[in-house]
């Protein structure tokens, strides 16, 4: 299941931190790794699991290649996440009313 895998692949904080880096915009694995303290096989590594979880694909320019976020995996997230965006609503009115019980 994709959910799984792109869940399994974000629980990893080098990986959020790609994967937020990517979100500003396209780049290379090298500029992907200013600021990070990774090997180059190990910034590889992360980005195969990026890309088996469909977060990131990637597009040859030249002899480099350039990593950007895939919008399929994005859809996969709001898919999950609007699922439970329905029970927010009566959690939150219950503690407002709480809130409202502490304070009298």
């Amino acid at each position: 299941m994709i959910e799984n895998d792109i869940f399994r692949a974000l629980a990893d904080p080098t990986r959020r931190a790609i994967f937020e880096k990517l979100a500003a915009g396209s780049m290379n694995a090298s500029a992907l790794r200013d600021g990070m303290k990774i090997s180059q096989p190990a910034m590889s590594q992360h980005l195969a699991v990026l890309r088996g979880a469909r977060l990131v694909r990637e597009e040859r320019q030249g002899r480099f290649v350039n990593y950007e976020v895939d919008p399929e995996g994005l859809a996969f997230i709001a898919q999950w996440l609007a699922r439970y965006r329905a029970y927010w609503p009566a959690r939150i009115d219950a503690l407002k009313v709480l809130l409202k019980d502490m304070d009298q």
